[in-house]
């Protein structure tokens, strides 16, 4: 197996609306705003090659919304989904599977392309992955998220004929030999964490559970999140589980830091060290 960081590029977001409850004079600490309290995310995917699979996890914003939507999200950088996979050696149509851990824009906009007048899947060679519960919930959304859930980067992939479910309700459901999965619903309705064997170690892919290092206090919770008690439950297990296991933590937002190791303070779990994918 061989993981590569596939990097497209940065947005912006509310400071508050990430953290919650949690003050400005306490979070600025570790993501500064700027003039207009909007602090700078990654949105960083990961690529499994894993045999004869390519494996995207998570796509992006992708590029095909008007300017009027991406005036609101600052998108800056030089990275995109397809420079990232070609910096690899890879194209949009070697990918087998795309794995997408929930459906809102910032994760799944790539996944979908405008060509002329039509929406098309931009991995025409893919399975798209979502899971039954998550994809009800995103296509029949409720008034407070459905601004994140966006038609055009949903149903086209359904449309394709290249969806496919995996089973929530399968105990200890995996998705392959070596990338397992966790369930969470705090944030959103079953959004999937998988949970990689990679170098006789696991990785654990934090999509919106943790967003960055900064997130790693258990009662840093975004006010984005559907259920702020089931993330802070969700959290508290799951980040137990890293530390006593010592996984290898991989954020897809956070815009310094790609990976952590954890370590127990007086303070409660927080970073040890921090590292580049690549490093490991």
């Amino acid at each position: 197996m061989n993981l590569y960081t596939i990097d497209t590029g940065f947005f912006k977001l509310d400071g508050g609306a990430m953290f919650g409850v949690v003050p400005k004079t306490i979070w600025q600490k570790t993501n500064p705003a700027d003039e207009n309290n909007l602090c700078t995310w990654a949105m960083r995917c990961l690529l499994v090659e894993d045999g004869n699979r390519l494996i995207l996890i998570d796509t992006g914003i992708g590029n095909k919304q008007d300017a009027k939507f991406f005036s609101h999200y600052y998108l800056h950088g030089d990275a995109s989904l397809d420079s990232s996979l070609a910096k690899h050696g890879f194209h949009c149509d070697d990918v087998t599977d795309v794995f997408l851990t929930h459906l809102h824009f910032d994760h799944v906009g790539g996944a979908v392309i405008r060509d002329g007048d039509k929406l098309t899947p931009a991995f025409k060679n893919a399975t798209y992955w979502s899971n039954p519960k998550h994809w009800e919930w995103a296509v029949n959304p409720n008034d407070r998220e459905k601004a994140s859930f966006l038609k055009e980067n949903i149903l086209p992939i359904q449309e394709s004929g290249q969806l496919k479910f995996i089973n929530t309700d399968q105990e200890g459901a995996a998705f392959t030999k070596d990338f397992g999965l966790r369930f969470v619903s705090g944030h959103t309705e079953s959004m999937m964490l998988p949970l990689i064997r990679y170098k006789n170690r696991k990785i654990l892919y934090m999509a919106d559970l943790t967003p960055s290092v900064g997130h790693l206090p258990i009662p840093y919770v975004m006010a984005y999140d559907m259920f702020p008690l089931t993330t802070l439950n969700e959290k508290t297990a799951l980040l137990g589980e890293a530390l006593a296991n010592n996984y290898v933590l991989f954020f897809e937002h956070d815009p310094i830091n790609e990976c952590c190791t954890l370590q127990q303070t007086e303070k409660g779990i927080r970073v040890e060290a921090t590292f580049a994918l690549n490093e490991l």
